[in-house]
């Protein structure tokens, strides 16, 4: 499903009310689990947000950690952000590119990529895990571009206080703040 053929009500629709809570259900990825909100049975999608898994917090002991082997992707975008804790992204387009605590990564699938996300090399010590990965689907015209991979170090998100709430604007504009993370449709993160 693309995100043009999302059939989602607005917030204008809800009267600024709570519409649904989705519960997260647990997924299994080979000795570490995430909790998936998205797709759920009363709600495929939010916007052009499609999966939404939230990971850890997790803790790993030395020698180990997330192991996702290589998996293909087509037709949408991931966002990858983590809280705490490191990601080493491999993918089909020769990039291999660390995600760290409060940078994102933005892959772009379109007609085809393939990808890996593992621990780093350095497995000595104990390391956690803590992070969000959300899917978006893209536009119609968009979902056959070129596979594409862009990093943004913590450094270039916007982050600041709003009524006393700490917020980090991973993706669109809010309060006079822009993310510089590539949006193929307008999104708000």
């Amino acid at each position: 499903m693309s995100y043009q053929d999302a059939n989602e009500p607005s917030c204008t629709d809800c009267d600024g009310k709570v519409e649904l809570i989705i519960e997260p259900h647990a997924k299994d990825l080979g000795g570490f689990s995430v909790r998936r909100v998205l797709p759920s049975a009363r709600r495929r999608m939010v916007g052009p947000f499609v999966f939404f898994d939230h990971m850890g917090p997790a803790e790993f002991p030395p020698g180990e950690g997330i192991q996702v082997r290589p998996h293909p992707h087509i037709g949408l975008s991931t966002v990858t952000y983590l809280f705490e804790g490191e990601i080493m992204h491999r993918d089909s387009l020769g990039v291999v590119q660390p995600i760290r605590a409060e940078a994102v990564n933005l892959m772009t699938a379109g007609r085809g990529i393939v990808h890996s996300e593992r621990a780093g090399d350095d497995l000595h010590s104990t390391s956690r895990l803590h992070g969000i990965q959300s899917w978006m689907a893209l536009p119609d015209d968009q979902q056959e571009c070129e596979p594409d991979f862009v990093h943004y170090p913590a450094a270039e998100l916007p982050g600041f206080e709003q009524n006393e709430v700490a917020i980090r604007l991973i993706m669109g504009e809010a309060y006079g703040y822009e993310s510089p993370v590539t949006q193929h449709a307008p999104t708000l993160y």
